[in-house]
């Protein structure tokens, strides 16, 4: 028999508060069409993006979740004393070492909570959530602060027509904590690393580096081939996620997909028969794909302008390089 005792950690989890930020620099697609032979209205159809925010050099990965883990910490009514556990997802922070974390639990005056960086590209968030959730239930923390943030800026080809006018910056925040009542649902997530090349960074550091090329890396995708996998096989997971917690889409409040391409947020909405009462998150026209960043984003802005409010029932889906995905349906703050 072990002598292990059990851990004391919470009955369920929930998001407690959420925050977020955009760099001050608004940037229209005027100035990606400085650089690729396209038009306002191709990128608008193709994906719905008219703006996106782009960083200066002092919103550094750690400034912007600074600026957006205050937020999340203030609307959660908690200190950031408080704060045990830091996650954060980013696949732009360029230091291989030491985690990002680290240096923003410490610059928010967490004190010495666990703090590490997780890579999940676009699913990024919901990977987070899912962690610290168990981290509250499991009793190693109590209140854990999740991060997605980009600068994907820095890895943004501005001569790729495919993908120039794509990519913004950003960060978003939650703090996720005890609840006497379930209100974060099962994760459905998984990953399909057949299918990596769609997503992927144009080369390794190391041949950068190395002077193998002279090109800095940047991300590349097949937008068919990512277009057709979204629609089709995320609507799947996204069914999946509502049926793990027991919702039905009638019963849904708000759905907030990972803001990629307004195509196929429409496409996903039509396949899963969502009701015209169900409020969509469409921050993608004035902020772009931001990875990891753009559900906490898109969380913050429905509850900030009252497209939803507190207590309302979220279907959240994340999907992107790895090819990797992550769904869940939570309680909103």
């Amino acid at each position: 028999m072990s002598k292990i005792k059990p851990s004391k950690g919470a009955p369920y989890a929930r998001i407690m508060g959420v925050g977020g930020y955009r760099p001050t620099r608004v940037v229209p697609n005027e100035v990606i069409l400085e650089t690729i032979d396209s038009s306002d209205e191709w990128i608008r159809s193709r994906s719905g993006i008219a703006t996106r925010h782009w960083a200066s050099p002092e919103e550094t990965v750690a400034a912007m979740s600074i600026e957006a883990s205050g937020k999340a910490i203030a609307d959660a009514g908690i200190t950031p004393e408080q704060i045990d556990g830091v996650i954060v997802s980013t696949v732009s922070h360029f230091k291989q070492t030491p985690a990002v974390a680290t240096e923003i639990a410490d610059k928010i005056g967490a004190g010495r909570p666990a703090a590490f960086d997780i890579s999940a590209g676009c699913a990024g968030f919901g990977y987070g959530l899912t962690l610290a959730k168990g981290m509250v239930i499991e009793g190693s923390a109590r209140y854990v602060l999740v991060i997605g943030v980009e600068r994907l800026s820095d890895l943004t080809d501005l001569e790729d027509r495919a993908t120039a006018f794509l990519f913004g910056d950003g960060a978003g925040a939650v703090v996720v904590g005890p609840a006497k009542e379930p209100m974060i649902g099962p994760t459905v997530w998984g990953s399909e690393g057949d299918k990596s090349d769609t997503i992927k960074q144009t080369v390794p550091w190391d041949a950068y580096r190395d002077g193998t090329v002279e090109k800095f890396p940047a991300i590349t995708q097949e937008g068919q081939a990512v277009f057709r996998w979204a629609v089709f096989e995320m609507a799947k997971v996204a069914q999946q996620a509502l049926d793990a917690a027991g919702i039905s889409s009638a019963e849904l409040d708000v759905f907030i997909p990972h803001q990629a391409n307004m195509r196929i947020i429409d496409s996903m909405v039509k396949t899963l028969k969502l009701p015209e009462s169900v409020t969509v998150a469409r921050d993608v026209e004035t902020t772009g794909n931001t990875s990891a960043a753009s559900i906490p984003l898109a969380m913050e802005r429905l509850l900030a302008t009252g497209q939803a409010k507190s207590g309302d029932t979220a279907l959240v889906i994340g999907f992107g390089a790895g090819l990797v995905y992550a769904a869940t349906v939570v309680t909103l703050p």
